[in-house]
């Protein structure tokens, strides 16, 4: 499994699902092309020959090419008759289809399909280990099968675990480092126990046991003895979003302490009383000192030659 949602280590369709799934899509589409050409033609009784040929085979390029292509690629690989046995179109890689790959695989399918009535796609889909045709040989895509029929009740139980291992295994999943493990990797395991119970037993205990060693690569802890990959997997998962639950409630009671702090600063400075400011007391002006005495004015001396002097 990828973290792009695509899982991997799946049986490849062989010829038998994939010829009854095709079967399936051309009756889809040309019920389809059938039903949109009567209608049209009711509706437009008047319409020469010319415009009937150019209206049917815009509807039959419609139907039979640019129709699948985009199912295909809408549906990550998945068409009506892949869909009702089981089936999905990958990468070579493993990972899902886009665009180019649903078009090229189109337009080869549409020749070696419907114009060569299926001959190429019958020999090198039975000639393959893959069961590939022509269309997925030149798109690099290969059609898996992710349902295996009668399969999915026996391998959706996992085996018993003893409950001492089990709490054994609680006090490992505390002290495990996880930081190193990236996220496309919790991804895969994420979707990998929710589909655990459409896999085979054998294929769901090879996968598991993939992504247990590759946890165990990033963590530094092997799966204990006993354990069965799955379960493993399933408790590490688990812890991991234990301590991210932790970690939100922390951050959240952080939040709503800082905001109850702040409520009652805003409530503190609502009622506290607001004085005017007052100016400055102007300086005590201190005893008034009296006025110092003039100086007495000493007598004038007699003014020369006339006999006379002033009062005393």
């Amino acid at each position: 499994m990828t973290g792009e949602a695509v899982v991997l280590g799946l049986r490849a369709a062989k010829l038998p699902s994939r010829g009854l799934a095709v079967a399936l899509d051309l009756a889809v589409q040309v019920a389809g092309l059938v039903a949109t050409t009567l209608v049209l033609s009711l509706l437009a009784p008047d319409l020469d020959g010319a415009a009937v040929a150019a209206v049917t085979i815009g509807l039959t390029v419609f139907f039979l090419v640019a129709l699948p292509i985009m199912i295909e690629t809408l549906s990550r690989g998945r068409s009506l008759g892949k869909a009702a046995l089981g089936l999905r179109v990958v990468r070579s890689d493993g990972g899902p289809v886009r665009f180019r790959h649903s078009l090229v695989r189109g337009l080869v399918g549409f020749l070696e399909i419907i114009v060569l009535f299926g001959v190429p796609a019958v020999v090198c889909s039975a000639v393959s280990s893959e069961g590939k045709r022509l269309g997925d040989v030149f798109g690099g895509t290969l059609v898996v099968r992710e349902r295996v029929p009668g399969g999915g009740g026996a391998a959706a139980a996992l085996p018993p675990v003893n409950p001492q291992l089990l709490q054994a295994i609680g006090g490992e999943l505390v002290a495990l480092d996880l930081s190193a493990v990236p996220e496309p990797l919790w991804l895969a395991v994420r979707q990998f126990l929710g589909r655990i119970g459409e896999l085979d037993q054998a294929v769901a205990h090879q996968m598991s046991a993939r992504l247990a060693d590759d946890l165990v690569a990033r963590t530094g802890h092997p799966v204990p003895y006993g354990v069965h990959p799955a379960a493993y997997l399933g408790a590490v998962l688990s812890e991991r979003q234990r301590r991210e639950w932790t970690r939100a409630q922390g951050h959240a009671f952080q939040q709503q302490a800082q905001q109850v702090q702040h409520a009652q600063q805003l409530q503190q400075n609502q009622y506290r009383p607001h004085h005017p400011p007052t100016a400055p007391a102007a300086p005590a002006a201190g005893p008034t000192a009296a006025p110092a005495a003039a100086p007495p004015v000493p007598p004038s001396a007699p003014a020369a030659g006339t006999g006379f002097a002033p009062p005393a």
